[in-house]
């Protein structure tokens, strides 16, 4: 009995090797793409007023989990019975990328160029706001786990499943904790400056005059990682563009295609959007 207890804890201590191993190895090759995770979402729960800030993140952390419950079983499911559906996915949610990304960068040079002639956009609501953050979310999350995934192919079913698993969650309370920090940064600033003298309240109006350069940093950061991000899929799953990640650094390549492919997305998408707009104006 006590041979068997033995075998049985030396098998534990395997799997656990296996699944500390494996999650280190899924971490770091899935590292860059969570940083653009970062970027992205601190930059879509940002521009709300203060007491909704924490609100809107708890609603934005809530759609992720969601995000998370419905993707691992069926990237699971499609890894084992239909493994050739799942780029297909990738590039869809590649094309949604690419085109936030682009049309964040036309309407800003198209605002710049106007200078405010034209009559302003009506703002999203917050509903919407995050919904689309919700929508990015989940082609984010999708990404994190069919790389997760390929890297640890080589492991038994089990220590794929719970490693992927631990990654995409981990993913979710890691990143939405740093954002819910990066937002409240005015907040514990004023905290401070209300609260001490000295440094502490130096520190605190550091803090309250960084957040709006952070966020502005963030935008400029989470527009740029939704390109590279969305060209990052199509280079690395459509073989005829594999000649732009060769001959091209990798971020500037995964830019110039995901912009380039926003651009072909707005070309189809813009139009249905304008003669929707009319034909409801129409009905007013």
């Amino acid at each position: 009995m006590a041979t068997g207890l033995l075998a049985l804890l030396d098998d534990v201590a395997l799997i656990m090797d296996d699944l500390a191993s494996a999650a280190k190895v899924a971490t770091k090759k899935t590292s860059a793409i969570l940083a653009d995770d970062l970027a992205v979402n601190a930059q879509k729960a940002s521009g709300y007023a203060s007491e909704r800030e924490i609100p809107v993140i708890l609603k934005i952390t809530k759609g992720s989990f969601i995000n998370k419950l419905i993707i691992l079983p069926s990237v699971f499911l499609l890894s084992y019975f239909a493994p050739s559906l799942i780029p297909v996915f990738l590039i869809i949610g590649g094309f949604y990328l690419s085109y936030e990304g682009t049309e964040k960068v036309v309407e800003f040079f198209l605002h710049r160029k106007s200078h405010g002639a034209d009559a302003p956009k009506k703002p999203l609501s917050e509903r919407e706001k995050v919904r689309s953050a919700i929508i990015t979310d989940f082609i984010l999350s999708l990404e994190i786990v069919i790389i997760a995934l390929s890297s640890v192919q080589d492991k038994p079913f089990a220590v794929q499943v719970i490693t992927v698993s631990a990654v995409a969650f981990g993913a979710t309370v890691g990143i939405y904790g740093l954002v819910a920090l990066i937002v409240k940064m005015d907040d514990f600033g004023l905290y401070l400056i209300e609260k001490y003298d000295g440094f502490l309240e130096k520190v605190g109006y550091f803090l309250v005059q960084a957040l709006p350069k952070v966020i502005k940093a963030l935008s400029v950061i989470g527009t740029v990682a939704m390109l590279t991000v969305g060209g990052g899929i199509f280079i690395h799953n459509i073989h005829a563009l594999h000649v732009v990640g060769e001959k091209l650094p990798s971020p500037v390549g995964e830019l110039v295609v995901g912009f380039v492919a926003g651009l072909l997305v707005m070309a189809v998408v813009k139009p249905i959007l304008l003669l929707k707009e009319r034909l409801f104006s129409g009905q007013e």
